[in-house]
């Protein structure tokens, strides 16, 4: 069997002894306006990757100027943990996910900026996303709309990228993409037929995929980050998200075909400065 009903029970139990004492800290901190709220994230996510068995090999190198606005793409609710667990940064969602129980109050936590998915929704809720970089906040977004499969990636939403032609203190905003691949499972290549139990996507139930999930081994994710731009280089928000999609498009194709570009800094040097170098692994 890939999956253990075992492990998944065992890794459920611990993952609710460590949310739930939490979740009032940050709320608290957050109503407080304390700094630790951006660190604590942080610090919960990588114990979160290490309880669910995801090894995290991160490459390239972030934008040493802060805020950034990520692109990535997008394959499973673990992504949230993952880009958690290098960066300080919130997320844009769908308006739904502030429903959802527990997770959307996660989000919540994490300064998450919620939209609706439809067109000229989108746009309309751009000022959100620019208000919480304007706060100083790196911020992620899954340029796709939704999940795919892991093995290619959907085409790229160009609306939410017009706010990259905000300046931020006196200067234009960077855009980074961000390349998330699953590629191996206890060690062993991941490949297509075994990437459904990762990937959520499509019409999949989230609650029997979600138990799946986390009763596999050890998931090995690699993380790539790209060369940053800004509008000024592109001139239009689609020729900039052209520029987002090639990259993670090629960085996800080279993943999971095993060519493994040059890895990051040391955990120690992460541990110094974590909003600008991710770790190594988790």
């Amino acid at each position: 069997m890939i999956a253990s009903p075992l492990r998944a029970l065992w890794r459920s139990l611990v993952y609710l002894a460590l949310t739930l004492p939490l979740m009032p800290v940050q709320a608290l901190g957050l109503a407080a306006g304390a700094g630790f709220t951006r660190r604590l994230p942080v610090v919960y996510n990588r114990l979160v990757c290490r309880l669910l068995g995801l090894r995290v090999e991160a490459s390239g190198e972030i934008a040493p100027v802060q805020p950034v606005l990520f692109i990535a793409n997008h394959v499973s609710y673990f992504d949230i943990a993952i880009l958690s667990s290098l960066v300080d940064t919130c997320f844009v969602a769908k308006r739904e996910v502030a429903g959802w129980p527990l997770f959307g109050w996660l989000a919540k936590l994490q300064r998450t900026v919620f939209i609706a998915r439809r067109r000229g929704g989108v746009t309309d809720e751009r000022d959100g996303v620019v208000h919480r970089l304007s706060e100083g906040r790196n911020v992620v977004l899954f340029a796709e709309g939704t999940s795919g499969d892991g093995n290619r990636i959907l085409p790229f939403k160009s609306a939410l990228f017009s706010v990259a032609q905000a300046t931020i203190d006196g200067r234009p905003l960077v855009v980074q993409p961000v390349s998330l691949a699953y590629t191996r499972l206890d060690g062993m290549p991941l490949g297509r037929q075994w990437r459904p139990f990762v990937a959520w996507y499509g019409d999949m139930d989230m609650a029997p995929h979600l138990w799946t999930a986390i009763g596999l081994g050890r998931l090995t994710v690699m993380v790539e980050f790209h060369r940053p731009a800004t509008m000024a280089e592109f001139g239009t928000r689609k020729a900039l998200a052209g520029y987002c999609e090639r990259q993670v498009a090629s960085g996800l194709a080279a993943a999971n075909s095993g060519r493994r570009p040059a890895s990051l800094a040391p955990p120690e040097a992460v541990a110094a400065n974590p909003a600008t170098n991710p770790a190594t692994g988790t």
